[in-house]
């Protein structure tokens, strides 16, 4: 297993990012990015057109909504959304939620480089609480650059 550097490790929104494998150090441009993320997380519903994307929970338990479908997941469980498919979680446990996203090609794991700041403590960040109509703008526009399509808001506990 390789050394993480402090360049790897990101604090995308609420979350704290570790890109575990980089889509540029194999052939098939896969990515695996470990996440951390408090209670009550979640992204907005959107789609990946261009990257299949596997949930793989390590800690805690998860609400997923896949393609309109509920699914509940815990330590040990994963799911595949598909590209093309809506797709969003809910981080349901207390204590928060623990889990790696499986892509490719790399398009989710090069817009979290370019949206995030890194993470100069291996924690999550200070609580900001949802962006900003403007932040949340300049996310929808740069996540279409990357194949990644917003269409719905986030879940809420």
């Amino acid at each position: 297993m390789s050394e993480v550097s402090v360049a790897d490790q990101f604090w995308f929104l609420n979350t704290w990012v570790t890109v575990r494998i980089a889509e540029s150090e194999g052939r098939d441009q896969l990515s695996i990015l470990e996440h951390r993320a408090p209670y009550g997380d979640s992204p907005p519903l959107h789609i990946h057109h261009t990257e299949d994307e596997v949930f793989h929970v390590l800690e805690g338990h998860f609400l997923f909504v896949i393609d309109g479908k509920e699914h509940h997941l815990g330590p040990g469980e994963f799911l595949l959304a598909p590209r093309g498919v809506p797709h969003q979680y809910l981080v349901e446990s207390p204590e928060g939620g623990h889990w790696l996203t499986i892509t490719t090609p790399g398009d989710f794991e090069r817009f979290v480089r370019v949206t995030s700041r890194p993470a100069d403590r291996q924690e999550l960040p200070a609580p900001s609480g949802p962006p900003s109509e403007e932040v949340a703008r300049n996310l929808t526009e740069t996540a279409a650059e990357y194949g990644i399509e917003i269409i719905g808001p986030p879940l809420h506990v």
